[in-house]
């Protein structure tokens, strides 16, 4: 099969939806397939040339570190995809992994081929804007205005303006709907956006997880109890009132921060003249996995906003258990967590919370009583897995297609 990715985001931009489509991609590559990206280019210091066999879209930065670009959609953009799509074999299926311009490129690229779409959901679209702006209401308005316009002849009409609606009307032109976990497709199905979604987990790299396996020691290091939390430094992600609730805990334990982001110099102020936070940078994945494995717990701090939370599934595949301020990803895994309380709290009770999980976590790693991740989910996390599942979705796809 040929498969053509649509996002939102360049696959070389730091994010948990770019790392799970490269995953996707190797993966399909390895089982025989070819897969085309087609995301905007990336600028800043980390842009490179485009990968051979993709479409780097023109686009304009849209953050400070120019991490993040956009690609406006409209007919320039079109004529662009079609000239350089004109020379590769023909398409098979379109896979949009993308809740904003991207998708709306994907879609009317399909539309105007007659190409069917599997559409992943990878964004709780009305909490992430929730999170990022006091205006989110007038700002789901217009995504939806936008939306719309984009769409207007690639999707049935949909109406309505909030995040659910927006999801409904990206959903309209797909034959398949996908989402990376089952409390995410549920809410999808409630809300009307389509039905049944189908549950795909996002994976691991089975190579990079057996070879971190490997080289992890046998035996816990001896030393303070070692936590760490990785992630963009963005609002919706709560590394901010995590620090606070580090520092009130007043725990002996050494913690780790990987990632970056606008919130850094605010999360540095916070822990500042402490020896025992380290902030790591931005790290490759065989670097990030690595730390995640010698780490006693992984903290997951997020409420509400994620889809499935790839941090603590990666962190639970290479035994490491993790902190988890969710439910909803506590009740995925099942086990082997730590479930803070108070999720639909005040904020301070949130707070309250943290803080004395984190006590109980360090007291019980200090005990050597810390819980095991379940078994069960370690090996259904792996890529191959994950690949073989989604490629039965493609396939069914495109049987009902051409039928």
């Amino acid at each position: 099969m040929h498969i053509v990715f649509f996002g939102d985001q360049h696959l070389d931009s730091l994010g948990g939806a770019q790392v799970s489509m490269r995953l996707q991609r190797d993966f399909l590559e390895r089982a025989g397939h070819t897969v085309t990206v087609v995301a905007p280019t990336m600028h800043g210091p980390r842009a490179a040339a485009p990968r051979q066999g993709d479409v780097d879209l023109p686009s304009l930065p849209i953050t400070l570190d120019r991490e993040y670009a956009m690609s406006w959609p409209g007919r320039r953009t079109d004529r662009v995809l079609d000239r350089a799509m004109a020379h590769r074999p023909p398409v098979d299926l379109v896979h949009v992994q993308a809740d904003f311009w991207g998708a709306f490129i994907g879609h009317r690229y399909a539309s105007r081929h007659g190409i069917p779409v599997v559409h992943t959901m990878h964004n709780r679209v009305d909490v992430g804007i929730a999170a990022v702006t006091p205006l989110h209401r007038p700002v789901l308005a217009v995504l939806n205005v936008w939306r719309r316009r984009a769409l207007r002849g690639a999707a049935a009409p949909v109406s309505g303006h909030d995040g659910w609606a927006f999801l409904r009307g990206l959903a309209a032109g797909a034959s398949a709907v996908t989402a990376p976990s089952t409390h995410f497709a549920r809410r999808l199905e409630e809300h009307g956006v389509f039905s049944p979604v189908d549950v795909v987990w996002n994976g691991i790299d089975d190579d990079v997880r057996d070879a971190t396996l490997a080289d992890a020691p046998s035996a816990r290091a001896p030393g303070r109890p070692r936590f760490v939390w990785l992630g963009r430094m963005s609002p919706e992600k709560r590394l901010l009132p995590f620090l606070e609730a580090f520092v009130a805990s007043g725990v002996d334990a050494d913690l780790e921060i990987i990632g970056g982001g606008a919130q850094r110099p605010a999360a540095e102020k916070i822990v500042a003249g402490r020896g025992n936070v380290r902030f790591a940078g931005r790290l490759t994945y065989p670097q990030t996995l690595a730390r995640i494995a010698a780490a006693d717990a992984l903290v997951q701090t997020s409420i509400g906003f994620e889809t499935q939370g790839m941090t603590p599934f990666e962190a639970a595949t290479l035994g490491t258990p993790s902190v988890i301020s969710d439910p909803d990803i506590a009740a995925e895994l099942g086990g082997g967590l730590w479930a803070v309380p108070g999720a639909a709290g005040t904020e301070e009770q949130r707070r309250a919370g943290l803080v004395d999980t984190l006590r109980r976590a360090a007291s019980d790693i200090a005990a050597g009583t810390a819980p095991v991740p379940m078994r069960e989910v370690s090996e259904a996390f792996r890529q191959s897995s994950r690949t073989a599942a989604m490629t039965e979705i493609y396939e069914r796809v495109r049987a009902g297609s051409a039928g």
